[in-house]
């Protein structure tokens, strides 16, 4: 059960969440869970979907973006987001089941993508402290400067909704997904 009450509808959210709310429901279809609880607060759902928008228009392709995710929210223990994103994975950017098990374990069977996920994991276990090592890896795969920012936003946009999930104890509307142990 969510700590805080999740409006069962968009009419139900605050006033000034609700036109972001239609937004999202007009863009995939529906307004999840982790929308409508954020919407809580218009102030912050309108954060997220704003950086979420941008980051969306760069450089980085969406399997990159769900695979980091996905390691993101294996890193943080959030099941909403494991689910959200194993779906999204699965049946937008066409990842693997292997794949999908791979970024969870903060890896990628494609070699570039692989240096991005073992990148994003740095920056998430290491809270930003980053080694010369990680830093020099994500380079030598090819990623560029503008590239390397974007990952570091990535962990930061998928730590954001990570938190709200699990501070929430946001209800899970995607088909769940079992929580791996750490390796």
């Amino acid at each position: 059960m969510p700590r805080i009450p999740t409006p069962p509808t968009i009419a139900a959210a605050p006033a000034a969440a609700q036109p972001f709310l239609e937004a999202v429901k007009k863009q995939i279809g529906s307004a999840p869970n982790l929308f409508r609880i954020t919407a809580t607060s218009p102030a912050a759902l309108e954060g997220y979907l704003g950086l979420n928008g941008a980051l969306a228009k760069g450089a980085l392709n969406a399997a990159t973006r769900e695979r980091i995710a996905l390691a993101v929210a294996q890193i943080n223990g959030c099941g909403y987001c494991l689910a959200a994103h194993s779906y999204i994975g699965s049946n937008v950017a066409k990842l693997s089941d292997a794949e999908l098990i791979a970024n969870r374990s903060g890896r990628s069977e494609d070699p570039k993508a692989n240096a991005a996920v073992a990148f994003a994991v740095a920056v998430a276990k290491d809270r930003g402290a980053i080694t010369d090592a990680d830093f020099s890896l994500v380079r030598a795969a090819g990623y560029s400067d503008a590239e390397i920012v974007e990952i570091v936003a990535h962990v930061a946009l998928n730590t954001l909704t990570n938190y709200i999930n699990e501070v929430f104890q946001t209800e899970v509307d995607f088909p769940v997904v079992p929580v791996m142990l750490a390796a």
